[in-house]
């Protein structure tokens, strides 16, 4: 069949007779019996991507293809055990000698046969994360670097740029310059930790997750007769997800590929969604200029949601101008037409999903097969409020839980702190994001500011050194600091009179009063440089955090505000009791989050111009196009019911009273003909 087998003649083909052309649709039926050559296989939401990729092992291995000869990579562990377990049961034997497995899987086994060419031993350890963090913080210490300037990135921030940096063959100057650019005045330094890392990395025999893909292709640059090696033993290379592909991870595939050309990629290029993190879309939209002569193959028939919901998808799609074009084509009967919900208000939008939540499973669907997705995670705020207050089970897949997140717990913390001076949980959190304060310092702190503390609103125990009690009036929780001061590190020394100003800030009756107008100001004093300076993220985590503040202009008082939180964060900490115990529960998701599942019926929240799209993601130049994928990612999650929704009043952040919402760009572009349309808002006038 191929036409270059050199290490080793044909084996007798595998003993199992799989009727292919009753098992697979006629285009799955082409991609899995293609002949030997490049080939790029679109595989359309539902269309049995899986099925196509573990029927074209058992095709190759039926035709005699040696079984490690065969290359199957992957994105995930579990797709890699999936796909081999698939392969086992189609050919009814284990096939052990098959090279299957994750990008990094591979490079690892790789790595481990010729470490000693790149000066490692093949005893080399793998840093996880938390190493590696680890590593870096000694180099810092090694090069003598003052931590304390002004948005210097930590030790986590250092690690993501290494990361991004290698895996999009960026040098750390384009990066800092395409994406950091706060940190441009720390370039030089930057630069220089990342070399200090590279080399304590060596002399310590470890590689971090990246360099498994990393050395791996200078492995294969470098050494022709490795490179040759490897090309010649995997003569057909299998590739899936191939539109989350990086440029890293695209340049391996095609220098193992570059002898057989018999590499077949699998993927949706409307289903490029990771951007944010490396994926490089021209991969997959490119692959015939880089394999000329390759053949496509589309699967378009969807397996999973009924033809109205289909039809909305190609609309939604049909607005990007670089994709392959492709139409799904619905293999299931028909259903109920999409349903676009205008709503007056983020509280009436909740208000109609609990509702309609509520009629569903009286009609009998299962709480499991319900599902709300939304951009980002502060849209489902007001949701999670309104299942807690009518006691509608729920689980977040969203990554860290939203109030479970860093960021959210040290904004809260000075909010926590200045309603109850006796926290000393808040105390020590937020003394500890200083410089030069650890656990036990602040044990310390917390000792001498509890000599200090009022032992009723407005009483302290003694007058601070120096100062004399005020004679009306009652005195403050900064005072209280302020008093603490000798105590202080000197490290910290300026981040504490930073602390101690903006507590008096948040303890002003104007402020303690609006717990939205404290969240603002604790953004403005000096956090969002701390944001900056400690997450890779922080434009994403400073989103969380001016949406909280809008949260809270609606609940109350501070206490109030805190209480609800509080309600939330056990509602989200019962999750594991819920999934241990099988109860059925509605599913709230980031559409990242959700790739790759699929659910009865699913809403999909909060489509305003600014939401989503988000207005960071359109900053960029494809930024359009990959947010309108985002969207046909969400709608193609739906089997029976989809359900779209839209504030048109929404609360604003810091001063701004609520402003009128422009309804998603990407809902315009739907025919109306496709939807049906319900206006709750008209129920207001």
């Amino acid at each position: 069949m191929s036409r270059d087998y050199i290490m080793q003649p044909l084996r007798p083909p595998v003993e199992v007779h799989i009727d292919y052309a009753r098992e697979l649709n006629p285009q799955q039926h082409a991609a899995v019996t293609a002949p030997p050559g490049p080939a790029l296989v679109i595989a359309g939401a539902g269309s049995g991507k899986t099925r196509t990729l573990t029927f074209r092992v058992a095709y190759l291995l039926e035709q005699g293809i040696p079984p490690d000869r065969i290359l199957l990579l992957t994105f995930t562990n579990k797709a890699a055990g999936e796909m081999m377990r698939r392969v086992t049961e189609l050919l009814g034997q284990a096939q052990p000698l098959l090279w299957g497995g994750t990008f990094h899987s591979i490079g690892a086994r790789i790595l481990r046969t010729h470490a000693e060419v790149l000066g490692f031993q093949r005893d080399f350890t793998i840093l996880d994360r938390d190493d590696a963090r680890d590593l870096v913080k000694a180099c810092v210490t090694e090069a003598g670097i003052d931590v304390k300037a002004a948005k210097f990135p930590k030790p986590d921030v250092l690690v993501e740029i290494f990361s991004l940096a290698g895996n999009t063959h960026r040098t750390i100057t384009e990066l800092i310059d395409a994406q950091y650019g706060y940190f441009a005045e720390h370039l030089e330094k930057i630069d220089l930790l990342a070399k200090k890392y590279v080399a304590r990395k060596k002399a310590a025999n470890s590689m971090d997750f990246d360099d498994l893909l990393q050395l791996w292709l200078k492995l294969l640059q470098e050494h022709a007769e490795i490179r040759e090696h490897y090309q010649r033993r995997f003569q057909f290379i299998l590739v899936d997800e191939y539109q989350d592909t990086n440029k890293l991870q695209s340049d391996l595939i095609d220098l193992l590929a570059a002898r057989s050309k018999n590499v077949m990629v699998v993927g949706d290029d409307a289903q490029s969604i990771y951007a944010w993190r490396g994926a490089n879309f021209l991969n997959i939209i490119k692959f015939p200029d880089r394999y000329p002569g390759s053949k496509i193959y589309k699967i378009e028939t969807n397996y999973r949601s009924t033809p109205e919901i289909l039809e909305l998808a190609n609309a939604v799609i049909a607005g990007n101008s670089r994709q392959f074009a492709k139409e799904l084509a619905p293999a299931r009967p028909t259903g109920p037409k999409p349903a676009l919900v205008a709503c007056t208000d983020t509280t009436q939008q909740s208000a109609f999903i609990a509702q309609r939540i509520g009629e569903l499973h009286e009609e009998g669907t299962s709480l499991n097969e319900i599902a709300v997705l939304y951009r980002s995670h502060f849209h489902a705020l007001e949701l999670q409020l309104e299942f807690t207050r009518r006691q509608i089970p729920f689980t977040i897949t969203s990554g860290i839980r939203f109030f479970e997140q860093a960021h959210i717990k040290d904004a809260t913390a000075y909010l926590k702190f200045v309603a109850n001076p006796r926290d000393e949980i808040s105390f020590k959190r937020l003394v500890q994001l200083m410089p030069g304060i650890a656990a036990k310092g602040a044990d310390k702190l917390w000792a001498a500011y509890q000599s200090r503390l009022p032992q009723a609103p407005g009483e302290l125990t003694e007058a601070p050194p120096g100062l004399a009690l005020p004679s009306a009036g009652p005195a403050s929780i900064a005072t209280a600091l302020q008093a603490c001061a000798k105590s202080v590190p000197a490290k910290a020394a300026v981040a504490w009179a930073q602390w101690e100003a903006t507590i008096a800030q948040l303890e002003a009756p104007a402020v303690r009063k609006s717990p939205a107008k404290m969240l603002q100001l604790v953004l403005d004093a000096g956090y969002e440089d701390y944001l900056k300076a400690n997450f890779d993220n922080y434009s994403s985590r400073l989103d969380d955090l001016e949406q909280l503040a809008v949260f809270a202009k609606d609940l109350g008082t501070v206490e109030d505000f805190l209480t609800q939180l509080a309600l939330l964060t056990n509602v989200e900490a019962e999750d594991d009791k819920r999934a241990s115990a099988d109860e059925p529960r509605i599913r709230l998701s980031t559409i990242h989050q959700a790739k790759g599942l699929e659910f009865g019926v699913v809403f999909v929240i909060m489509l305003c111009d600014g939401l989503f799209p988000s207005h960071r993601a359109m900053e960029g130049g494809e930024g359009e196009e990959e947010e309108r994928r985002l969207f046909y990612v969400a709608v193609t999650r739906a089997k029976d019911e989809l359900y779209l929704s839209y504030p048109f009043m929404r609360g604003g952040f810091g001063d701004a009273g609520d402003t009128m919402q422009t309804p998603s760009r990407f809902i315009n572009e739907i025919p109306r003909e496709l939807i049906n349309e319900l206006n709750l808002r008209a129920n207001y006038y």
